[in-house]
């Protein structure tokens, strides 16, 4: 019988503690997110996730070292080659990427690549760089419109964005254009993780405004992940914000669309609230990494993070005796580092429920892994093989 019949898994994405012995071979020797966005406001108030034991996992100013006492707190590394949104959430959940994903970040898409975009799509390519896709569309917007053209562009990410006007292109031609994208990036030389449609509308720079259209076209992972293991053995997968995507909806039985990370902590709060499940529930939260740590903004990443705790407060005082809150991240973004692409870096992994008898700081586990294993595990399921993870003990 599973000690835990809900657990909520809950990603701040990017938001890493430093420390990773590999950073150095990623460029991000010395990043941290959690700390230089503390440092940046003279220290961070986060109650919460400072009785889970945040602050004795890394020193970040203003959180005191607590040892919980309901409750655990570890810092995990990633086993993984990589350190972007898919390959973190798929070691999660069992899966092992040896190649990253490409990104463009530096030079845009290959001409070759934009060139039979143009052939296969019959529209003509416009951007074809790294950007701010609201940035972008003031740009190049008006443009887009009266050629009817396609804003490429990319990101830190391995991502290629496609930006059109809902009612100049039409929503199902943008749909038609990304379908193309997502074909010809499945090729080696020009795999990206996501093809990504960015519809706007408006009539000027001044109010254009991306829809709540958008469309993620991922690539699925490349085996069966711990998801798949929990649907098949008849559990509920519950995916809130991107998660969705991340997985291509593969082993998700659910996917709820969020807006911003008050609207999936909204929503994660009333399922807490109003639905009887026995499962997962596997939340994203973006913001902090496509508002403030890409945009190098360390200020508002501290807001955003302060602004998480409080409604993981609510969240954990709705959390019934046989309900698990795990909260964690994907890779890090440390907005005061150079460049604007993610940080290699340890992640922590704060853990609690009503139920525990006790707590605790455990030593470091050696993969993003042990979490999708530890889940499982409550299941009474587990892995063919535990190579890129192991079961947690708590409590």
């Amino acid at each position: 019988m599973a000690r835990f019949k809900r657990i909520f898994l809950i990603v701040a994405d990017s938001a890493g503690i430093g420390g990773d012995p590999r950073a150095a071979e990623f460029g991000d020797a010395g990043a941290n997110t959690f700390a230089h966005a503390a440092h940046s406001v003279g220290g961070l108030d986060v109650p919460n996730m400072q009785s889970l034991g945040l602050g004795s996992l890394d020193v970040i100013e203003g959180v005191e070292p607590l040892v919980p006492s309901k409750g655990y707190g570890v810092a995990l590394l990633e086993k993984s080659n990589g350190k972007d949104t898919m390959t973190g959430h798929w070691e999660m959940m069992g899966v092992f990427t040896k190649k990253p994903f490409k990104t463009f970040t530096d030079t845009g898409f290959p001409a070759e690549l934009i060139r039979e975009l143009e052939e296969k799509t019959g529209h003509k390519v416009i951007g074809n760089k790294a950007a701010s896709g609201t940035e972008i569309i003031k740009e190049l917007g008006v443009r887009q419109m009266k050629e009817n053209s396609l804003i490429v562009y990319t990101s830190a990410d391995s991502v290629l964005q496609i930006a059109a006007h809902e009612d100049v292109t039409g929503l199902e031609e943008l749909y038609r254009c990304c379908e193309i994208a997502r074909e010809l990036c499945l090729r080696p030389e020009y795999k990206v993780g996501r093809v990504i449609a960015r519809p706007y509308v408006g009539d000027a720079p001044e109010n254009f405004k991306r829809t709540s259209n958008r469309h993620d076209y991922a690539l699925s992972p490349s085996e069966d992940t711990d998801l798949d293991t929990l649907s098949k053995a008849g559990y509920a997968t519950i995916g809130i914000g991107k998660i969705g995507d991340i997985f291509n909806m593969k082993g998700i039985s659910e996917s709820i669309h969020t807006v911003s990370n008050e609207d999936g902590m909204d929503k994660t709060i009333d399922l807490i609230k109003t639905r009887d499940f026995t499962g997962l529930c596997f939340v994203n939260l973006v913001e902090f990494d496509s508002e403030y740590g890409h945009r190098r903004n360390p200020v508002g990443y501290a807001n955003c993070l302060e602004a998480f705790d409080r409604r993981l407060g609510e969240a954990m005082r709705q959390l019934g005796a046989d309900d698990l809150v795990m909260v964690t991240a994907d890779h890090g973004n440390d907005p005061t580092y150079k460049g604007t692409d993610h940080t290699r870096e340890r992640v922590p992994l704060l853990v609690y429920s009503p139920g525990f008898r006790s707590g605790g700081i455990l030593p470091t586990r050696l993969s993003y892994g042990d979490i999708g294993a530890t889940i499982l595990d409550n299941f009474g399921l587990a892995r063919a093989s535990d190579l890129l993870g192991k079961p947690i003990a708590i409590d």
